[in-house]
């Protein structure tokens, strides 16, 4: 299992008003799957993916992320295995303006101490993954939307992380562009990449292979897609409309 929770939750606490946000969450997730959490606001999505990602801590219970328990590490070694271990992807895409897509991908690589060569070769090779070897020199206001979606999947994926997790990564984003997005996550989990996504998109969800929905707290269902949505499939029916 690359994600293993048994009995997590987390309680906030606001003066004497405690807030449990998430409830004896049990979840498994194996590599290599592509999984969505769907729930309403306040549901513990967030929460959970929060602690998926190391940027919160449970307040009780177990999680191990690729072997390692992570409960029992300390700020230093939460940051590391960020780095390394994840990749995330966000709405926003939260790409710094002035510099190109190209210096956006080099820079969790920066952070890792990796030589300046070795980050350009790795960078080149992960936008042209993502269909963007020709626009690896334009800044992110030079692009659409779903260019700088795909510039923020590069970046996710520059260090090669045991999981990617995206955060309602087509939430600012039109029809098509969400469909290349997810026809871009889809080609890397074929390829073998992990992949959790939250999403309050149903036919967002469908492109998916397994949807854990949330509410109040508590995981309410674990279902399996029969058939995920292929999104080359819904593009090139986009295409044959238009072309109408």
């Amino acid at each position: 299992m690359i994600i293993s929770m048994k009995d997590l939750g987390k309680t906030y606490k606001n003066g004497h008003i405690e807030v449990e946000a998430l409830k004896n969450a049990n979840i498994n997730i194996s590599k290599e799957e592509f999984v969505a959490i769907m729930g309403p606001s306040g549901s513990g999505k967030s929460t959970l993916m929060n602690i998926i990602g190391c940027l919160d801590r449970s307040t009780r219970g177990e999680y191990w992320l690729d072997g390692v328990n992570i409960s029992s590490l300390d700020e230093g070694e939460l940051a590391k295995i960020r780095n390394l271990k994840i990749g995330f992807v966000f709405q926003s895409f939260n790409l710094l303006p002035r510099i190109t897509a190209l210096q956006n991908v080099e820079l969790p690589m920066i952070y890792a101490g990796i030589g300046s060569r070795e980050r350009r070769k790795k960078a080149t090779a992960a936008l042209e993954r993502v269909g963007l070897g020709e626009r690896m020199h334009h800044k992110p206001n030079e692009m659409s939307g779903g260019q700088k979606q795909r510039v923020a999947i590069a970046r996710a994926l520059v260090n090669s992380p045991s999981i990617i997790l995206a955060d309602e990564p087509t939430g600012n984003l039109d029809s098509t562009s969400s469909e290349e997005i997810m026809a871009v996550f889809q080609d890397l989990n074929r390829e073998g990449v992990t992949i959790v996504l939250v999403t309050h998109e149903p036919d967002i969800a469908d492109h998916t292979k397994r949807v854990l929905r949330f509410r109040d707290g508590y995981l309410k269902s674990d279902e399996l897609v029969k058939n995920p949505l292929d999104a080359r499939d819904v593009l090139a029916r986009f295409a044959m409309e238009e072309a109408k």
